[in-house]
C-alpha cells in the first residue's frame, strides 16, 4: 500500500483563524501532541512575519525529534534566511517556498510578469536548497492559474532542486473532479515529476477541501496539508481527521495508508480546540460531540445489535471510549432497557413499563435525557409502587401582586378522581393545602428541601420532605422540571407511606 505522507498546518495556516492566534508554549504543547499523533510534517510557523513567531518556530524545531519541522517563506531571500535560521536545529528541517502563480495574483498582487515568476521561484528555491536537500515548493492560486504555467513552474523548480511540489487550492475555488484533472495533468506533462512528491493543500471555502483533497490523493498526490478541526484561514482547510479516517475507513477504495496514530485523534481535536477557544461543531465529522452519538429510536436498536448497522468507525479508534445513545423522545424501549442495565438497574416488567413511561413524559420536555434524569425517574417510580393517591393534574397562579392558588386534581384510592383547590402563602402552600383538604390525613409538614438532579435551564428539580404524624416521620420525594410539580409528588408520596403504614398496622 502507498503511504500518504501527512503534512499537519494546523500551527502556520490553522493559526491563521481570525482569533486564532497562540503563545510560543501553547505552540509548544500541540507540537509535542502532534508528533505523538505520528503526522509526518509539522509546519510550524512563517518565522520572518514576527520575532515571537520566529522563537516558536525555533523552539519547536529544538524539541520535536521524530517529525519533520517545516518553515514556510515567501519566495524572498529575507524569508528564506530566516525560515533555516528557525529550523536549522531540527533533527528533519524543511523550508516551504510559496511564490503566487495565477494571472490574478501576479497581476494585481505581484504586479510582475509569468517570466519574473518563473525566475524568482527557480532562484528562491536554489536558495533554499543551498541550506537543506528538503525543499517544498507551492505555487500559490494554482487551482485558478494556466495549468500550462503550472507545469512550467514546476519543471523549473525542481531542476533548482525542490523535492516535495505542493498544488495549493487557495481561495477553495476548486471542484474535486476539476481538481483531479490538475494533478493528473501535472503528473503526465512535468516531464521530471518523478524527482518529487506531489503535495496539495485545499481550503473549504465551498465546503469541499477533504472531497478535493482526496481527489488529489486517488489521482496521484501523496502528500496532503491539513490542520486539526479543519481550522485555518477564512473557512478553513482540509481537516486532518477526516483525510486520515477517510483513508483508514475506506482501504478498499484507496488501497493506502497513512502513519497517523488514529487513537490520538480525539484527544489533539479537543487540545486544539482548548488553545485555540474554537469549538468542535457538534455535527462534526470524527470529533463532533455527536460524531458517535445515537437519538433515533431506529439507530439506536440497530447500534445495540450490531454497532456496524449505523457505525462505519469504532470510535474507540479516534481516541473515543464508546458510542453513545442519546435519549429522547426518539429513543424506544430497548435503547431504555438498554441504558438502565448499564446503569446497574434490573426492573421488573411491570416497573420498566411505569418508568419508560415516566421517561417518554419527561423526553416532552427535555432535549436530552441524562444518567441523572434516569436514575432519577427510576428512583421515584421505585418509591410509588404502594399508590393509595397519585396526582393527576396541578395548576398553579402566583406571583407579587396575587394570592397564590393551587388547583390539584389526584385519583382516588378506588379510582376515583378528586378535586379542590386552595389559597396559601406561597405556590407549594397552597398546594400542600388542596391536597391536604382531599387526603384528609393530619400531619404536619417539617422538612422541605429543593436540589438540582441536571445541569441547565431544563434540569430535573428534585423535592424531598418529611412530615410527621403521631410522632412518626415520613419521607417524600418527588421529581420534575417543574419545581411545583416535584413538590406535589414529594407531598403525596409522604403521605402514601404514612397511609402504607397504617394499613399495614391495621
Amino acid at each position: 500500500m502507498d503511504k500518504v505522507i501527512i503534512f499537519d498546518t494546523t500551527l502556520r495556516d490553522g493559526e491563521q483563524a481570525a482569533g486564532g492566534s497562540l503563545n510560543i508554549q501553547e505552540k509548544l504543547e500541540i507540537a509535542r501532541q502532534l508528533e505523538k499523533l505520528g503526522v509526518d510534517v509539522i509546519e510550524a510557523g512563517f518565522p520572518v512575519s514576527s520575532p515571537g513567531d520566529f522563537e516558536a518556530v525555533r523552539s519547536i524545531a529544538g524539541e520535536i525529534k521524530n517529525t519533520v519541522v517545516c518553515g514556510l517563506a515567501r519566495a524572498h531571500p529575507k524569508d528564506i534566511d530566516a525560515a533555516w535560521d528557525a529550523v536549522k536545529i531540527a533533527r528533519h528541517p524543511r523550508i516551504h517556498v510559496f511564490l503566487s502563480a495565477s494571472d490574478i495574483h501576479i497581476l494585481h498582487q505581484l504586479k510582475k510578469s509569468r517570466d519574473q515568476v518563473l525566475e524568482m521561484s527557480r532562484d528562491m528555491v536554489m536558495r533554499a536548497r543551498n541550506y537543506t536537500d528538503d525543499i517544498e515548493f507551492s505555487p500559490m492560486d494554482a487551482s485558478r492559474a494556466n495549468p500550462e504555467f503550472i507545469y512550467q513552474v514546476l519543471e523549473g523548480v525542481i531542476e533548482s532542486g525542490a523535492t516535495t511540489l505542493n498544488i495549493p487550492d487557495t481561495v477553495g475555488y476548486a471542484i474535486p473532479g476539476e481538481f483531479g484533472r490538475l494533478i493528473e495533468g501535472i503528473l503526465n506533462n512535468v516531464k521530471n515529476i518523478d524527482k518529487a512528491v506531489i503535495s496539495v493543500h485545499c481550503h473549504d471555502d465551498l465546503g469541499l477541501a477533504v472531497a478535493n483533497s482526496l481527489e488529489a490523493v486517488k489521482c496521484g498526490a501523496r502528500q496532503v496539508e491539513c490542520t486539526i478541526n479543519g481550522i485555518g484561514e477564512r473557512a478553513g482547510n482540509a481537516s486532518l481527521e477526516e483525510i486520515v479516517m477517510a483513508i483508514n475507513t475506506r482501504g478498499d477504495f484507496f488501497n493506502m495508508m497513512t502513519g497517523i496514530d488514529t487513537r490520538q485523534i480525539y484527544k489533539t481535536s479537543r487540545l486544539v480546540s482548548e488553545l485555540t477557544g474554537f469549538t468542535v461543531q457538534p455535527n462534526k465529522a470524527i470529533v463532533g460531540a455527536n460524531a458517535f452519538r445515537h437519538q433515533s429510536g431506529i439507530h439506536q436498536d440497530g447500534v445495540i445489535k450490531m454497532p456496524k448497522t449505523y457505525e462505519i468507525m469504532d470510535p474507540r479508534k479516534v481516541g473515543i471510549p464508546s458510542s453513545s445513545l442519546v435519549l429522547g423522545k426518539l429513543s424506544g424501549r430497548h435503547a431504555f432497557n438498554e441504558r438502565l442495565a448499564e446503569l446497574g438497574y434490573s426492573l421488573s416488567e411491570e416497573d420498566f413499563n411505569r418508568t419508560f413511561q415516566a421517561f417518554k413524559e419527561l423526553a416532552d420536555k427535555k432535549k436530552e435525557v441524562t444518567d441523572r434524569d434516569i436514575e432519577s425517574l427510576v428512583a421515584e417510580e421505585m418509591r410509588t409502587i404502594v399508590e393509595v393517591y397519585r396526582l393527576e393534574r396541578i395548576q398553579v397562579t402566583c406571583g407579587d401582586r396575587g394570592i397564590p392558588t393551587a388547583a390539584v386534581k389526584l385519583i382516588g384510592p378506588d379510582g376515583e378522581t378528586l378535586s379542590d383547590a386552595a389559597l396559601g402563602t406561597g405556590p407549594v402552600d397552597a398546594v400542600y393545602k388542596a391536597i391536604n383538604r382531599l387526603v384528609k390525613v393530619p400531619n404536619m409538614l417539617t422538612e422541605f428541601t429543593v436540589k438540582s438532579v441536571t445541569e441547565g435551564i431544563d434540569a430535573i428539580g428534585e423535592v424531598l420532605i418529611r412530615i410527621e404524624s403521631d410522632g412518626v416521620t415520613y419521607t417524600g420525594r418527588g421529581a420534575d422540571t417543574d419545581i411545583i410539580v416535584a413538590s406535589a409528588k414529594a407531598y403525596i408520596n409522604a403521605l402514601n407511606r404514612l397511609l402504607a403504614s397504617r394499613k399495614t398496622a391495621v
